[in-house]
């Protein structure tokens, strides 16, 4: 499995403010796409709550670390959807 990982930094009011749209951009992507595929499944909503939370919390403009990980794993997507 190979894994990539980009780690952004938040030092400043503005970096805050960037995550925040960082963290809206993904949220407002990942609900359309449970609309259209899997509307009402456990999962997508789990996850969109994980997301308004992660939200919450850069709301609040405070220093920290927003780390995007992404991890490819050795199997194909199921062409049967």
């Amino acid at each position: 499995m190979e894994r990539y990982e980009a780690v952004f930094e938040i030092e400043s009011k503005s970096d805050s403010y960037a995550a925040r749209r960082i963290l809206e951009r993904v949220y407002d992507t990942i609900r359309e796409e449970s609309r259209s595929v899997r509307e009402g499944s456990v999962d997508s909503s789990e996850l969109l709550g994980q997301f308004e939370t992660l939200s919450a919390v850069v709301k609040e403009q405070t220093p920290g670390r927003l780390t995007i990980t992404y991890e490819v794993f050795d199997e194909e997507f199921d062409t049967k959807l």
